[in-house]
């Protein structure tokens, strides 16, 4: 109904048109893999590779030896090459359960109930095991790589005290302090209740009707600890009001029989491990596991990923999934291609072959298992400097691609070729395991496989950017399912404001305003020949407004790149003019 004026005056109005879409947090890759240590079957963003290290490890220490996984490779180029945001789950060997500390003696240290236990986060180089006590006492677990605990002073007056988390292999004398809480308490009215300080919470994997997974956490208080934290309290501090009614003020000794003696402990009884370990120049075909996990272990992680409303990314790369090792390899590319497929806004990269291969036509013939313009492939292996051995490692072309992908982002656009000179170059690459032909490459392309060739000039190069759609359209092109992933990432965005709004005019004129500019954006930077966006009463019938839909039509005529260069040298006779 229109606004009544009657009486003389000024009225103002409002029209509110400045409405600004923000998206979710997008990482430019995510990984799936095992590392040596972090938080397993949890998806964390890092933001350098310090970072990635800081939270999932370098390099595993095995019988004297250094081995790096593929993810850490991944991780480090990623970050060389311009990258910002990395999405990383650890994937694991099997099923886990972490170590735990046996109760925690309280009191006079005969208390068989004990005052609280701890238990160990993350399974990996810092695991744990329990290790015997020699006749000094000094506790020996036999790896620097084992976690124990101290408790290293306690107040009686106050009811606090202190606790360290050390390395296994140190000693009274010389201990390796990883990690230290000062003036605890276990009086849940306290600022330093343990379980507020070190956290409670546990991160368990469930499956839903549908058999994808979802992280249920228990616990009221988030880990702060990178190491352990609190399983049990079985003893809290006694709370104590004084004769005005106010907590504290205790008499001597009323905390004596709660708090934990000054004492020191392993951890134990973990279950899980790593595994037979192949490592980047070590999978050879046949080998049903790499890195010391099996293909099976990498489905629950990439099944986390599948849900849009956490998790966010450009590009899923699977290093050590190579689907010429095993038919079960290939079944867990198949889910994470699907996966992508079903969100519609990422891209798969995975490996065909295994280091080693040296037949171009074994190569194609892995890649025509597929077809899906959500995935890429590319080869040969690469060696690279590993940063953390010192040493030089071949590893899967898709080590190196995120680290494509994120450059050629940040210099041009997601529509534009992640391949050639300009956004394919390699440079952290050393050499390829093979310097491809034009015969080779050829054959690659023609088999959807994208070649990483050399070039005595220019170094090793991308130098292919093909989907693995078998049908021949726009879409059998890298750059153009990647504009696609971001137009519909955009105006998917715009459309999620407007669910239970009035479907009116004005809200259809809201998606327009929004969804228009951008797209002439878009076109302005390369991506779009021409489009038209379609959401007015021709598609929006009453018999549409009635089933409580609201339809948008996007028509796009994406622009492609220039991949074939044909250049006609005409040689004319003296005297001859050129043609027009």
């Amino acid at each position: 109904m229109a606004e009544k004026i009657v009486s003389p005056g000024v009225y103002t109005r409002e029209s509110d048109q400045s409405q600004i879409t923000e998206g979710p947090i997008i990482a430019e890759a995510a990984i799936v893999g095992p590392t040596t240590l972090g938080p397993v079957n949890e998806p964390t963003i890092v933001t350098s590779y310090s970072d990635y290290k800081s939270k999932f490890g370098g390099a595993l220490e095995s019988a004297s030896q250094r081995y790096t996984f593929f993810n850490s490779l991944t991780a480090h180029n990623f970050f060389k090459q311009g990258g910002e945001s990395l999405l990383v789950t650890r994937a694991v060997s099997g099923s886990y359960t972490e170590a735990t500390s046996s109760a925690i003696k309280s009191g006079s240290g005969t208390d068989t109930i004990g005052s609280f236990t701890l238990a160990t986060i993350p399974k990996g180089t810092i695991n744990n095991s329990s290790g015997p006590v020699n006749a000094d006492g000094v506790l020996h677990s036999g790896s620097a790589d084992n976690l124990r605990w101290e408790v290293s002073s306690r107040n009686v007056n106050d009811g606090t005290f202190n606790l360290l988390v050390r390395r296994g292999n140190d000693t009274i004398k010389n201990k390796s302090i990883v990690e230290q809480f000062i003036n605890l308490s276990l009086d849940p009215f306290s600022p330093n209740y343990i379980e507020k300080v070190i956290g409670n919470q546990t991160k368990t994997l469930r499956d839903d009707e549908n058999d994808d997974h979802f992280l249920q956490i228990t616990g009221s208080y988030e880990n702060k600890s990178r190491y352990i934290y609190v399983s049990a309290i079985t003893k809290p501090t006694p709370n104590y009001l004084d004769s005005a009614g106010v907590i504290g003020g205790a008499p001597a000794g009323i905390y004596s029989a709660s708090l934990p003696l000054v004492a020191s402990g392993t951890f134990g009884d973990a279950l899980g491990n790593f595994g037979a370990t192949k490592f980047s120049g070590d999978i050879a075909a046949g080998a049903t596991g790499t890195q010391g996990i099996g293909p099976n272990d990498y489905t629950s992680s990439i099944s986390l990923l599948k849900n849009k409303d956490l998790y966010n990314y450009n590009v899923l790369a699977l290093p050590g999934l190579i689907s010429g090792l095993s038919a079960t390899h290939n079944e867990v590319i198949d889910t994470a291609i699907t996966a992508a497929e079903d969100s519609g806004d990422s891209l798969v990269v995975f490996d065909t072959v295994a280091f080693g291969t040296t037949s171009v036509s074994t190569v194609t013939t892995q890649a025509e298992n597929f077809n899906t313009s959500y995935a890429a492939t590319y080869w040969p292996w690469l060696q690279v400097d590993d940063v953390e051995t010192g040493k030089r490692s071949f590893v899967p072309a898709s080590v190196m691609m995120p680290g494509v992908y994120a450059f050629n982002d940040k210099s041009k656009d997601p529509w534009f070729a992640p391949a050639g000179l300009n956004r394919g170059a390699l440079p952290t690459v050393i050499r390829a395991e093979k310097a491809l032909t034009k015969s080779e490459r050829d054959t690659l392309y023609d088999g959807k496989v994208n070649p990483i060739a050399t070039f005595a000039n220019s170094g090793v190069v991308v130098f292919g950017q093909k989907t693995l759609q078998k049908q021949s359209s726009a879409l059998d092109r890298v750059n153009v399912r990647r504009l696609l992933i971001a137009l519909k990432r955009f105006v998917g965005g715009v459309g999620t404001n407007l669910v239970f709004e009035q479907n009116t005019t004005s809200t259809r004129n809201n998606f327009l305003s929004q969804v228009n500019p951008y797209l002439e954006s878009v076109q302005q930077r390369q991506g779009l020949y021409a489009f038209k966006v379609v959401m007015d009463s021709s598609n929006n019938t009453a018999d549409v407004i009635d089933r409580n839909q609201l339809i948008g039509q996007v028509f796009i005529q994406p622009a492609k790149t220039a991949e074939f260069i044909i250049l006609d040298f005409n040689i004319l006779p003296t005297g001859v003019s050129f043609p027009s």
